[in-house]
């Protein structure tokens, strides 16, 4: 099969008008936007943006863009293989290409290839486009994505994305512009799985990342890490049509408030994942205007089962009972947000289990429960900091639900600089923060199977393998549909994560900007936006 936008929008598009009536809007009102504005809507039923983007006006080419993302560290990386937080992502889709992208309805387009086709989803090739060149000149070829692809396979090189990438048993040249993948077993979801930020190509044979030799939109200038990078346009770029900036300067500002007083006083354009505390400060302010999108993105409160507290019985099930979901989501999110039931698959997607219930807030029971583990009383640390979106403010909560019934939680808040390095995935209690991934496949293949990279509480089932394995090469979409939500009910019930919301992202930009549009990989574009979007003069 060759991988193309679906014709038929029907029943997709009912879908999408009841996710946007939940968070208030009339039909008749929808179906206006809809009309008259081009409203975003994501793939599996929820609002992504009352303009659908940012100044629909002619693009306009020129001008020097500065961006603030939220977090950025030392540890910061040129090499896409090993990106891990949404400042590497941003550079990848600025400096580097895939083979595919998500578009805003979550369907894989062509990138870097020019056909993607399978006869069995096990067996695929690839043909490449043509004419394409790396910013050294290097004509783009066969080698490359070969290259780009097997890096991921040795543990050498420490990809954030090994447990996906291991399912490709063979990746060969066909030709100079020819790719084959043969994979474990089959998997529709591969052309998707391309579109991650991850599998972006890099020229055959790199291994200096201190700058970036990609066939990206822009050119890497400046590279430092935890700082900032520059990025020139690629005048030489294969496609029709941007990049529009001459160049973009991208950055972190970890604290909000300084983040949005920046793009008030027009130091900067964008200000990426702003505070939902912080919306009425920008209500009635004319030059400023927000897109929000709600694609699953989430800050999980992460208990390891291996380690104490969270390896004795009756911990993890006294912390779910001690989240008051309701009070995040309209207290520290300002209902920017959909309650969670502490699995990674969101309301977003067309698999999310709607039987699955969240975990009641119950003191009564907490207190039993860490009664039972031995705890009731023991001082027990969480660390949090700004790198993990409201995470401060969700542990305040904890904390004082817990005061009330003699438990003792400390917070020990910490620098955002080195959080992903230093206290993720390696503190007893922590929270964390998980962007948005395109299909339920992909999420608990880096979170929560017994091999992923990314598992925040140690969760190790061999079931939960077994499943995730058959249901990746079903094309049966209802048995896949139940296994997924099978897989949710296990993730929720055994793991020791808590997800209370899943988050919807706010960026602010100024109304000089246009193209920003709502993505399902998460805010600015997907991280894309260094490519589609321009400044008005």
């Amino acid at each position: 099969m060759t991988t193309e936008r679906p014709t038929n929008w029907t029943d997709r598009d009912s879908r999408l008008l009841e996710g946007a009536l939940r968070q208030g809007a009339t039909r008749r009102e929808l179906l206006h936007m809809l009309m008259v504005a081009g409203v975003g809507l994501s793939a599996g039923g929820t609002l992504l943006g009352l303009a659908g983007r940012a100044n629909a006006a002619t693009p306009m080419r020129g001008g020097h863009l500065k961006a603030a993302g939220w977090s950025a560290s030392i540890a910061d990386t040129l090499d896409p293989a090993k990106g891990s937080n949404t400042t590497d992502y941003v550079r990848a889709c600025t400096f580097y290409n895939r083979l595919t992208f998500i578009d805003r309805a979550g369907v894989p387009q062509m990138e870097l290839a020019e056909s993607i086709e399978t006869p069995d989803a096990q067996t695929w090739q690839i043909t490449l486009r043509k004419g394409v060149t790396f910013h050294n000149g290097k004509s783009f070829g066969a080698e490359d994505v070969v290259y780009s692809l097997q890096r991921h396979l040795d543990p050498e090189v420490g990809s954030k994305v090994n447990a996906i990438a291991k399912q490709m048993v063979e990746i060969s040249a066909t030709g100079a512009l020819g790719v084959r993948i043969v994979l474990a077993e089959p998997n529709a979801d591969l052309p998707t799985i391309l579109g991650l930020h991850h599998f972006a190509i890099i020229a055959d044979g790199t291994t200096d990342f201190t700058t970036a030799n990609g066939t990206g939109p822009f050119t890497c200038e400046v590279f430092e890490p935890g700082v900032r990078s520059v990025g020139q346009r690629n005048d030489s770029y294969f496609k029709s049509e941007g990049p529009y900036l001459d160049s973009v300067e991208f950055f972190a500002i970890a604290d909000a408030s300084a983040r949005l007083n920046a793009l008030m006083s027009g130091d900067i354009q964008i200000a990426a994942k702003i505070n939902p505390r912080a919306m009425r400060t920008l209500e009635g302010r004319d030059g400023i205007s927000t897109l929000t999108t709600t694609a699953g993105n989430y800050t999980d409160l992460n208990m390891r089962m291996d380690l104490d507290p969270g390896s004795k019985a009756g911990f993890i099930e006294g912390m779910k009972h001690l989240v008051n979901r309701e009070a995040i989501q309209k207290s520290v999110l300002r209902g920017f947000a959909d309650i969670g039931n502490d699995q990674p698959v969101s309301p977003a997607s067309r698999y999310y289990n709607t039987e699955l219930k969240p975990a009641e807030f119950d003191p009564d029971r907490a207190k039993a429960a860490f009664d039972k583990a031995g705890l009731l009383g023991v001082e027990i640390p969480i660390v949090a900091s700004e790198a993990a979106a409201s995470s401060v403010d969700m542990a305040t909560l904890i904390q004082q639900a817990g005061a009330g019934i003699g438990m003792n939680i400390r917070i020990d808040q910490v620098p955002a600089d080195g959080y992903w390095s230093n206290y993720w995935l390696k503190a007893p209690v922590h929270f964390g923060h998980i962007n948005p991934r395109p299909t339920p496949d992909i999420l608990f293949s880096l979170l929560y199977s017994s091999d992923a990279p990314w598992n925040e509480s140690r969760y190790i089932s061999s079931r939960f393998d077994s499943l995730l394995k058959e249901a990746r090469g079903l094309t049966d979409e209802s048995k896949r549909t139940e296994i997924y939500w099978d897989l949710q009910e296990m993730v929720a019930q055994q793991a020791g994560t808590i997800i209370p919301a899943y988050m919807s992202n706010i960026d602010a930009y100024t109304d000089r900007l246009g193209g920003l549009e709502p993505n399902p990989l998460g805010g600015l574009n997907g991280y894309a936006f260094s490519e589609y979007v321009w400044l008005n003069s």
